[in-house]
């Protein structure tokens, strides 16, 4: 290929390469010319040669070496060649390369030049890569072209503005006088320009948002002339008038609308009028809709038009369109708290989008669904999430799994309901539960009293049935081991009765004990299940003696444990067995050390560890009882006697019971620990307790809690620490935090510092909030003592 070859030319020769290495040499070769010219005198074939660096620098090959040769063809006085130069240097330069402080002048120089072209192409590079000191060098500039007459430089002094605003947003006082002039232009890329520069100014600085506010009903005049207008041809989009500046409009009437009254009065009719007369059958008037309706949701608009909005969304759903789909049920899931009544309307459409081919609008539409629940809708409801559940795709049943347990505990009409359905959802898709499901309903068994019967039979019949879901299999087992002898009885009001034998229910332990399906977990649960059917049988006791001493010498050492420990109890204390494997009692919901991972409000312990803190008399007089009372001899606790706590010594700390005292090393009760507040974003708010253990170790208590309306799901926390420090996590309490504070989240995390080096803690946020997911970090460098 000749080195003076054209452009055309060199694109036909590298396509027509039949391999890569092919292309790469071309390439090379063509490199190579370029260099060789760029280093003669002649400039006729500059911008001819720049031109094929960029077309190669597209491709991905190098191409920094030409970018000398852009400033060069931009102080260059012929067009042609400034504007391959312009071209050249937002493509090849940007603002962290030194040689983009070399044009500054070139640009300033071209922006006052006569032809607006020319100041096009310095407005346009200016806009594109122009650094901060840039910036800050040409603001003047591109406020003096704010002002010119030609619409034309307007426009595009208007955008680069902007980009000048979000580089230096300090320079934004400068711009606000010109911005506010160019509202009444009537040519709408001027428009544009305008309003998307006020957007800019608005959001950065709220002195400038409280000017503006004052052009509202300018903006809605605006507005409504752009409603109400008839067809232009020159502006007309899908039968819309200039969709674009629509959406750039009603976004800035968003942002000062907010929070603010009267500018909300100023625009509730103008936004009832676009919500009426656009059409939403093509995609434009879909993006004005939907602009629309996040402003009234956004503003303090009234309910009529936020239910207006909501039925917009509604039509939406109906849309062939799966990404305007997508979008609608997103903007549902945002208002479902403040406006369920309305959203509830469109509970069947919302339902049908489960069946949608579409795994994104699937996701949405069940984090939907799930918020929609309520307690008037429960069965109905539960119905249609069941069914989906039974044909959803495995990455969504974890989630799907997990909303119909928090709905079933939440809105349950009765117990044998909340039963029926978990149970329905451990058979349909056990192996996708999680793992506090197996406690959760073993505690929802035990206080359902009434219910033992009908839940064991239940439970056998799924366990012979199928026994290769875990979790349920766990729970048959424990129940089975409580309540056989109700199964066994075979009167069941509830059910129909079933004949169930002695051995029927041990060969259905002795399967799940066998079977190469059962974890080490579920074997242990159908030990334990056997073990005390000996306390409920009468015929088979020596085959559960067997069957036990089998498994005294398991591999497994935790079922081998079990074993050992349960044929002592059938040798040398059998005349204990039966108390050692009596019923368990009713499992408190709320008691320490028990977390359902899901809303359960977590009890404060700090006033029950007091009460079990060794406590004084407050009677100085009789220190024998006093010392009665710190070995446990005394009935009701006392509160410690502030005398103890003084740093001063009071006279009864002189006499002989003063001095036993002082050797038990003061018992003062002290107080928990400060904790502080690390993270407070979205309602969520993250507070951190430090507890020192020993000279280098210390446990770090995060706890989460959460002030929004709906509930915040999906929390995770990680941390990472310096490398000389050792770092443990314990299992979260949950990922669920409820609402309105009504709960919290804690996650213990257990540190060992043998170097003392000062510590800092990174901590990982992540959790999802009305269908958004958030994630966030958090440096923590100062704790509250103890800690080193």
């Amino acid at each position: 290929m000749s080195p003076s070859v054209r452009l055309q030319e060199m694109i036909r020769v590298i396509r027509g390469a039949r391999t890569q290495g092919e292309e790469r040499g071309v390439i090379q070769r063509e490199c190579a010319a370029i260099r060789a010219q760029f280093r003669q005198a002649d400039n006729g074939t500059r911008s001819h040669n720049l031109a094929k660096l960029l077309y190669v620098h597209m491709l991905g090959y190098p191409a920094h070496f030409g970018q000398m040769e852009c400033v060069r063809l931009i102080a260059s006085p012929r067009y042609n060649e400034k504007r391959v130069g312009y071209l050249g240097a937002m493509m090849l330069l940007d603002e962290k390369q030194d040689a983009s402080l070399l044009i500054t002048n070139s640009i300033k120089n071209d922006l006052s030049h006569s032809s607006q072209y020319v100041q096009s192409l310095a407005l346009c590079t200016l806009a594109c890569m122009g650094s901060a000191e840039m910036c800050r060098d040409l603001a003047p500039e591109i406020d003096r072209l704010l002002r010119a007459s030609n619409s034309y430089i307007k426009k595009k002094a208007a955008l680069c503005a902007v980009h000048i605003v979000r580089k230096v947003p300090e320079l934004g006082e400068l711009f606000t006088p010109a911005a506010r002039s160019l509202l009444s232009e009537k040519n709408h890329g001027v428009l544009h320009g305008a309003v998307v520069l006020i957007t800019e100014l608005c959001e950065r600085n709220p002195d400038t948002l409280e000017q503006f506010r004052k052009a509202v009903p300018e903006l809605v005049q605006m507005m409504k002339g752009l409603v109400m207008s008839g067809y232009s041809p020159e502006h007309n989009v899908a039968g819309i008038s200039d969709p674009f500046l629509q959406v750039r409009i009603l976004r800035l009437l968003r942002i000062l609308g907010r929070n603010n009254d009267t500018a909300s009065d100023a625009m509730n009719d103008l936004l009832a009028q676009v919500a009426t007369n656009t059409d939403s059958s093509k995609t434009a008037g879909s993006a004005v809709l939907y602009e629309t309706v996040l402003t009234v949701m956004d503003i303090k608009s009234e309910s009529g038009l936020r239910v207006l909005a909501v039925n917009i969304l509604g039509r939406f759903l109906l849309n062939n369109d799966r990404n305007i789909r997508y979008i609608s049920m997103t903007s549902l899931q945002k208002i479902v708290q403040t406006d369920h009544n309305a959203v509830q309307r469109h509970r069947g459409t919302i339902v049908d989008c489960l069946k949608d081919q579409d795994a994104s609008v699937k996701r949405r539409a069940l984090e939907l669904s799930l918020a929609l629940v309520s307690a008037v809708n429960i069965r109905s409801l539960m119905k249609e999430l069941l069914l989906f559940l039974s044909s959803c795709p495995p990455e969504l049943r974890a989630h799907t799994t997990s909303g119909i347990f928090n709905a079933a505990e939440r809105y349950a009409p009765s117990q044998r309901w909340h039963i029926d359905t978990i149970l329905h959802v451990l058979t349909t898709a056990g192996g996708d539960v999680r793992d506090e499901t197996v406690p959760n309903l073993i505690q929802l068994i035990t206080t359902a009293t009434e219910l033992h019967c009908y839940t064991v039979h239940k439970l056998y019949r799924a366990l012979i049935t199928d026994i290769s879901v875990q979790s349920l299999v766990q729970v048959a087992c424990w129940c089975i081991g409580e309540y056989g002898d109700l199964l066994l009885r075979g009167e069941c009001e509830e059910t129909e009765p079933v004949q169930v034998t002695e051995d029927d229910v041990l060969d259905a332990l002795e399967t799940v004990l066998q079977s190469h399906m059962s974890s080490p977990a579920t074997r242990g649960f159908a030990l334990t299940a056997t073990m005390k059917l000996s306390t409920r049988i009468t015929h088979n006791v020596d085959r559960i003696r067997s069957i036990v001493s089998i498994y005294g010498s398991c591999i497994d050492v935790e079922l081998q444990q079990r074993a050992v420990e349960y044929n002592a109890l059938f040798k040398k204390y059998d005349h204990m067995r039966a108390a050692v494997l009596e019923r368990m009692p009713v499992i408190d919901k709320s008691s320490p050390g028990h977390t359902n991972g899901e809303s359960t409000t977590i009890k404060e312990l700090e006033p029950t560890k007091l009460t079990q803190e060794i406590v004084l008399s407050q009677e100085p007089s009789n220190q024998v009882c006093d010392l009665l009372d710190l070995l446990g001899g005394s009935g009701e606790p006392l509160q410690p006697s502030p005398s103890l706590s003084s740093t001063a010594p009071g006279p009864a700390s002189s006499t002989a019971g003063g001095d036993l005292l002082d050797l038990l090393g003061g018992l003062d009760v002290t107080p928990a620990p400060p904790s502080v507040t690390v993270y407070e974003k979205n309602g969520v708010t993250l507070k951190l307790q430090t507890d020192r253990q020993t000279d280098t170790g210390m446990t770090v208590t995060l706890t989460a809690t959460n002030s929004t309306d709906g509930d915040i799901t999906g929390l995770t926390l990680q941390a990472a620490v310096p490398k000389s420090v050792q770092l443990q996590m314990k299992a979260p309490s949950g990922d669920v935090i409820p609402a309105h504070g009504l709960g919290q989240v804690t996650q213990t995390v257990l540190l060992n510092n043998p170097n003392k080096v000062s510590l800092k803690i990174r901590v990982r946020v992540c959790y999802t909030s009305q269908g958004s997911v958030c994630q966030d970090m958090v440096q923590i460098d100062s704790f509250p003592s103890p800690a080193w």
